[in-house]
């Protein structure tokens, strides 16, 4: 059974930085894609960012220039660094993993909450 496993959640001032991190149980070299998605109270859950195993990344319009994904192929890791958080980024944030081949998997850990303060 594939497990992930975030951390790095927690309550930050606006205006503060935070990284999230994403243990995979498998090796995550040859996986499509990763990513970060969030859902905020009363609201659907969101894609914020996503790498793919060439490395490329996209983001949710709201987070672009702020976030930055990436993988550390070796140590099966993904993170996300949120800079100059909002209060409107506050929302459970999910770790994903979606593969295609020989059949699709997609994987969700269990979220990290993080709060900003106004």
């Amino acid at each position: 059974q594939v497990q992930l496993v975030e951390s790095g959640g927690g309550l930050v001032q606006a205006g503060g930085s935070l990284r999230l991190s994403c243990a995979a149980s498998i090796s995550i070299s040859t996986i499509n894609r990763m990513g970060w998605f969030r859902q905020a109270p009363g609201k659907q859950r969101e894609l914020v960012a996503r790498i793919t195993s060439g490395g490329s990344t996209n983001y949710a319009d709201s987070v672009k220039g702020r976030f930055t994904i990436s993988r550390d192929n070796a140590k099966n890791m993904v993170y996300l660094q949120m800079n100059s958080l909002k209060p409107e980024d506050t929302a459970v944030y999910y770790c994903n993993l979606d593969h295609d081949y020989p059949k699709n998997l997609v994987v969700w850990g269990q979220g990290t909450l993080v709060t900003v303060s106004s």
